[in-house]
């Protein structure tokens, strides 16, 4: 197994929740300390407060990935006597380090919303509120003959040519290129100052605009020539869409009441607050983690019978009860189906990696309200 340090930690968590997701307000990232230190034992969190690094501090973790950032608002001073101060000193001191993954955890497949949704038992779910999708590209490249077939085994293994269930996609015509090396050239074929004519495939690929980078780095490692002849362009299709929320079908259709009660139980929470006819059949589920105030319309649009979602505020009850969409809300708490989520896909992403590395559920509540 191999030691590692935190970048290679956060690395591999953001080729899974990249920070492009998050919405353009929302503070992700790293919150206090570095990442460029060995790390052994993670401890994944829904909140950072003092108990939660104490926990931290008494399991001997390096690192704490939470849900929500610990440093939300900019900050002018960091006076030790108070409690944030004091847990920022708390962290520093003991070579803590914290890293927060927000909404972009909230978008990502399999993240926040889609282990709601898999609570819930929803089933057929698609994105709720489309945030991003990224653009698709086609690489041409032109290469001999005779090194083509090696060129692309190669852009295939790095991602490219993927379409829909198939891989390893390709277009590929011919023709004849010709060049003409100039001094301090070092040709794979022809000489300085000597015009040269080579039979030439031109491949076609096409890309996910992630893979860009990664695409662009195999071909020139894999061509043969010093400088070879290629073309990026941006295509009018998109990739897959990303966004906030999910919405889904339950296996059966319950009332509004019953299925508020089965909300309480598959998420964990002592109450929840209904807007609706609690005799209501419902079977079609908006579901999205936080604060939803702002998406019934959303939800509305997708045709759901009920949306889940926390903190709704009173007058976006009474918008969502005139075009007839029932709410529960369970609170914002139930976001804490991410410690045991993200624990389960770190641990066995690491694995795959052979990372020398262990994740910890933190077993602090950090709920603030009571119920009475």
């Amino acid at each position: 197994m191999k030691k590692v340090n935190g970048h290679e930690i956060i690395n591999l968590f953001e080729q899974w929740s990249p920070k492009r997701f998050a919405e353009d307000w929302d503070p992700v990232g790293l919150h206090i300390g570095q990442l460029n230190r060995p790390v052994d034992r993670v401890v994944i969190t829904l909140d950072v407060n003092e108990a939660v690094v104490d926990e931290a501090i008494e399991k001997g973790a390096n690192l704490i990935i939470a849900h929500h950032p610990p440093i939300f608002s900019p900050m002018k001073h960091i006076w030790t006597d108070t409690p944030q101060g004091r847990l920022i000193e708390k962290c520093i001191k003991n070579d803590i380090s914290v890293y927060a993954a927000h909404t972009n955890l909230d978008v990502a497949p399999g993240g926040v919303n889609d282990l709601l949704a898999s609570r819930l038992g929803l089933e057929d779910i698609e994105v709720m509120e489309p945030t991003i999708s990224d653009p698709l590209y086609k690489l041409a490249v032109f290469c001999p003959v005779e090194h083509a077939d090696e060129l692309r085994e190669e852009l295939a293994r790095s991602g490219a040519g993927a379409i829909g269930d198939y891989a390893g996609c390709s277009f590929t015509s011919t023709g004849v290129g010709r060049f003409t090396p100039a001094a301090g050239a070092a040709p794979f074929i022809g000489e300085v100052g000597k015009t040269e004519e080579v039979a030439e495939e031109r491949i076609e690929v096409v890309l996910p605009g992630p893979l860009r980078s990664k695409v662009l780095k195999a071909m020139l490692a894999a061509h043969p020539y010093e400088e070879p002849a290629y073309d990026f362009f941006v295509l009018d299709q998109r990739t897959q869409e990303f966004g906030l929320g999910r919405v889904g079908k339950l296996p059966a259709a319950m009332e509004l009441n019953e299925f508020a009660n089965f909300v309480k139980q598959a998420l964990d929470v002592p109450a929840a607050r209904i807007v609706g006819d609690l005799s209501k059949p419902v079977r079609k589920i908006a579901v999205l983690g936080g604060s939803g105030s702002k998406y019934i319309r959303a939800a509305k649009r997708k045709g759901a019978d009920v949306f889940v979602t926390g903190d709704m505020d009173f007058h976006s009850a009474q918008d969502a009860e005139m075009m007839d969409l029932a709410i529960v809300d369970p609170g914002h708490h139930v976001e804490k189906v991410m410690v045991e989520g993200v624990a389960r896909y770190m641990e066995q992403a690491c694995q795959a990696k052979g990372y020398d590395v262990s994740f910890i559920e933190s077993e602090i509540d950090t709920e603030p309200f009571r119920f009475v």
